[in-house]
């Protein structure tokens, strides 16, 4: 027996991936994966979505079953196309949470005028943080000072702040 060489061209063109692939339970078009696969909840079929270069699936959704009720429906154009779209928007809403989890804003009303209160936190692993930020009605910065990433802000820490300044916590 003897063993088998590989040069490093056949090595590549082994590992890469094809743009292209339409076969009844794995598609890959458009930057995504569909892929069929039994359902481990119960005896039915699922549908998984996967984002290119991402290693878990954006989307695991359950997937109809054939005529023999048996084996899984093939994929489809129009399937997989409304199955990107869908993939898609669970990314985007996934995302508008993660923002609205990271970024707080609220306004206050003062003599002065309109001034805009922002606590963006910073989700570093190793020092967190955010940054607390005032703005006038024009958009300029009033003051800007790094806090904790679990700082909370509310109407009355953020009148606190301004009423202060804009430069120190009290």
């Amino acid at each position: 027996m003897h063993a088998q060489t590989i040069d490093a061209d056949q090595a590549t063109q082994a590992t890469e991936v094809p743009e292209t692939l339409h076969e009844p339970r794995l598609w890959r078009d458009q930057g995504w994966t569909a892929r069929v696969v039994k359902n481990n909840d119960d005896e039915g079929w699922a549908v998984e979505m996967i984002k290119a270069g991402e290693p878990e699936p954006a989307l695991v959704g359950p997937w109809t079953m054939g005529r023999d009720k048996k084996n899984p429906k093939p994929l489809d154009t129009n399937a997989f196309n409304t199955l990107v779209k869908t993939a898609n928007e669970v990314l985007r809403r996934s995302e508008q949470a993660l923002q609205d989890r990271l970024h707080k804003e609220l306004r206050l009303d003062t003599p002065e005028g309109r001034i805009t209160v922002t606590l963006d936190i910073v989700p570093d692993d190793d020092n967190p943080h955010a940054l607390l930020a005032a703005r006038d009605a024009q958009g300029g910065l009033l003051g800007q000072q790094r806090v904790g990433a679990d700082f909370k802000l509310g109407a009355t820490s953020a009148a606190a702040w301004v009423e202060g300044g804009c430069l120190r916590l009290d």
